[in-house]
Formats: C-alpha cells, structure tokens, sequence
C-alpha cells in the first residue's frame, strides 16, 4: 500500500481524556480505556501494509507504543488546526491515511482499503454514527481543506466532507462506524471487537461496578 498511516492522539491522561466517559467512569477508569483505544489502534496499524507509520501525539510517548511508530508533536490551538498540521508534518510525497484512538475496532482491512481507494481518489473519508468522522486520507494535503472545520459539531463530518467536494476533490467513502465517546458507545465498540484490549478493558470495569 503506498500511503502513510497516521494515528491522532492524547497522551492518555486522566481527567485530560474521554472526559465524556464520566460520570459512568471515574477519570482514572477512563484514561484506561483511553490507552487500551490507542493500544488497540497502534497494533491495527502495525500489522497494516503501509510505506511508514505515524502518531501525531499531543503529550508524551508511553509504555503503549509499539515499535516502528514515530512520534510527531502535536501542532496548533483547535482541532481542525492540529489535523491540518499533522496531514503538513506527516507528509513525505506520498498519500496520507490519518485516524484518531476512537474506533479500537478498527480493522487492518479496513486501513488497507483506504489506502488502495487513494490510487484512483483524491481523497477517502470515514463517517462517524455521531455526526463525525473517524478517517480522512488525502492523497495531497491542503490545510485549506480543515481549517474553520467546526469540530466535535454533530454536522462536523458534513461540513468537512461537503469542503472536499467543494475543492472538486473526488472522496471514496468507508464504512460508517461508532467512536468511543460516551459510555454506551464503549459498551457498542467492545461488542463489536471483544478480542481486543479495549474491550478487555470495558469488561474488566463492568466487573469493577457490578456488585
């Protein structure tokens, strides 16, 4: 496959992600699931063909990263600029498949058929069951194409993918999928990948909380 995997992250630290996992977990318990997302989300990548692998890390590289991923800081204030600067640090003259720690379920395959679909595709984008999106892969990158996208909207995957086809890109589409942000959804993505560490995780608090 010749494209770069990018992975778009937080250090997981608590109260600092999946804030939205609270009450229904403590902050701590979060941050856990948080880290088994990721950890889940590195080893699909590991074991994706790709030309090189990437984290665009907002924090610190811990005991979850595995080898063969570089670390790159992340840059700017919103979101939409961290993206748009992760797509300009991370690109080396080849396609850019760039995903966040959201979707644990995540499968080689799938990344592999993001990568192929920029053979023929100016782009490839990955809607979200909330409105978002969980992958955006570019075969040039363009920071016009992200920045003022309104993040972590209920339209934010409208509104970015209309930006595409409004820069007359051509988009192949992927499966819609759940990303983790509430405690529902945690319960939805465990379901649909139980081998995995985020869902031993989930499991492992259920346990914790059930008399």
């Amino acid at each position: 496959m010749n494209a770069d995997l990018v992975v778009i992250a937080k250090e997981p630290v608590p109260g600092r992600v999946k804030t939205r996992l609270t009450p229904a977990y403590t902050p701590e318990q979060a941050a856990e699931l948080a880290e088994a997302a990721l950890a889940d989300t590195l080893a699909t990548v590991t074991r994706t063909p790709a030309t090189a692998r990437l984290l665009a890390l907002r924090g610190r590289p811990g005991p979850w990263l595995p080898p063969g991923v570089r670390v790159i800081p992340q840059r700017g204030d919103g979101l939409d600029e961290r993206l748009a600067h992760a797509f300009d640090d991370a690109y080396a003259g080849r396609p850019v498949v760039l995903i966040g720690m959201d979707t644990p379920q995540v499968t080689p395959a799938l990344l592999q058929e993001a990568g192929q679909a920029l053979e023929h595709y100016d782009a490839v984008f990955g809607p979200a069951e909330d409105g978002g999106f969980w992958l955006l892969g570019l075969t040039l990158p363009n920071a016009a194409l992200l920045r003022g996208v309104p993040m972590s909207c209920p339209d934010t995957g409208r509104a970015q993918l209309d930006r595409l086809l409004m820069a007359g890109l051509t988009v192949a589409m992927l499966p819609r999928l759940t990303d983790v942000d509430t405690a529902s959804d945690a319960a939805k993505v465990a379901a649909s990948a139980p081998h995995g560490r985020f869902a031993a995780a989930v499991r492992a608090h259920e346990r914790v909380r059930t008399p």
